[in-house]
């Protein structure tokens, strides 16, 4: 199913940022925003797009009882904040880490409630 194939790929991309964040700030380095985060966010962007789609017509379908489309926009947004918030080192790091992690929770959540199919929703 494309749904859980994209919330997979965002799972990915959370761990990804969790790790360029540390990166960014070892290397003390600051990055091209045209060449490197302007690119990215706009994949992520798509990505998160469709993603958020799927993930609506899929509560609409199911009409899950602990996932809603608050939950997704708030994911969906929050993403597409830290996945560009990853680049700079002076991103606060007990926000980051905690929208990352909050985020990964929804993520994984929406993951389960899919693969368990309607008759566990």
């Amino acid at each position: 199913m494309e749904l859980l194939e994209i919330t997979a790929k965002l799972l990915d991309a959370c761990d990804q940022a969790i790790h360029r964040f540390y990166d960014m700030r070892e290397r003390d380095m600051e990055p091209d925003f045209f060449n490197e985060v302007k690119p990215y966010a706009d994949d992520m962007r798509t990505q998160l797009q469709q993603w958020q789609q799927l993930a609506y017509e899929w509560i609409v379908a199911k009409q899950p009882k602990y996932m809603h489309k608050q939950q997704i926009d708030h994911a969906y947004d929050a993403m597409e904040q830290f996945f560009v918030q990853s680049f700079y080192k002076q991103t606060s790091k007990k926000r980051f880490i905690q929208s990352v992690e909050s985020t990964k929770y929804t993520l994984i959540s929406l993951k389960r409630y899919v693969e368990e199919g309607e008759h566990h929703v």
